[in-house]
């Protein structure tokens, strides 16, 4: 078991909060792009308010615990461990929630070197507890606009968890997954979904384009997401997302693996 205080000191120590490897000038470049409305930051978000880069600082600031001084332009960014935690116990309870009504659940990641185990943990535990973990349009191509231009991917399913993964690949399903921030395999899977005649998933967890396309789409959503990656928050304060977990999404995969155990426990679904 995975105590609070325990789970606390684990953050700290991995730096999937306190101070974590994204930087300040990544964060403040990324506000930058939102609110100029870059797709790339937007990822499958369109937001109701106008924000303004000062704007998000404050946002940030309140929802991830980073610096609200607009002149602090350098150094690493911080993540309080407090909201983290918090953040966690939320998804503790929505994930009981759809569990005790046997919910549909779809997942799916941007991050799968990072996250794919974490989520897998999650699918696992919700399919025990009877929920259907969703598998829409596996091996749908993916046409996702890349700075290398165009790619084309195809969707697929590991251990209940939607990705992407190269379609050229020499050995398929061999590679862990490509990292994107794209809403397309969201909206495909979902698309897929409905053309099927259902079911629809009632959650859709994950991170990036995952949980803003389908947040956009008024799903409820549970999600993870950087200091640098504005856009689930932005959804988180207007309505669209549900509840978003502020952590460093860039640290090695066994380091969420607590997470999951907490999460999971706090639901009453550890197996």
């Amino acid at each position: 078991m995975v105590t609070t205080d325990g789970l606390r000191a684990h953050l700290l120590a991995a730096r999937l909060a306190g101070v974590v490897g994204t930087t300040r000038e990544e964060s403040l470049r990324s506000y930058r792009l939102f609110a100029a409305g870059d797709p790339r930051l937007l990822i499958g978000l369109d937001p109701e308010g106008v924000w303004g880069e000062r704007d998000l600082i404050a946002l940030m600031a309140d929802r991830c615990g980073v610096s609200a001084d607009p002149g602090h332009t350098f150094g690493h960014d911080v993540i309080d461990p407090g909201r983290t935690l918090a953040a966690l116990d939320v998804w503790a309870e929505r994930l009981a929630a759809a569990a005790r009504r046997r919910a549909p659940v779809l997942l799916g990641t941007g991050h799968p070197q990072r996250l794919l185990g974490f989520y897998a943990a999650l699918a696992d535990g919700l399919s025990s507890a009877g929920c259907t973990v969703l598998t829409p349009a596996q091996g749908r191509r993916v046409d996702i606009t890349t700075r290398f231009g165009l790619r084309t991917y195809n969707l697929d399913y590991v251990r209940g968890v939607g990705l992407v993964r190269g379609a050229t690949s020499e050995r398929p399903g061999c590679e862990p997954g490509a990292h994107t921030h794209s809403p397309l395999p969201v909206r495909i899977a979902l698309a897929a979904a409905a053309d099927a005649g259902g079911p629809l998933p009632e959650v859709v967890i994950g991170d990036h384009g995952w949980v803003c396309g389908a947040g956009q789409l008024g799903f409820e959503t549970l999600g993870l997401a950087d200091v640098n990656d504005p856009a689930p928050f932005v959804g988180e304060a207007e309505g669209a997302v549900t509840v978003v977990v502020p952590l460093d999404d860039g640290v090695r995969s066994d380091y969420y693996l607590p997470l999951t155990r907490y999460v999971l426990n706090r639901a009453c679904l550890s197996q």
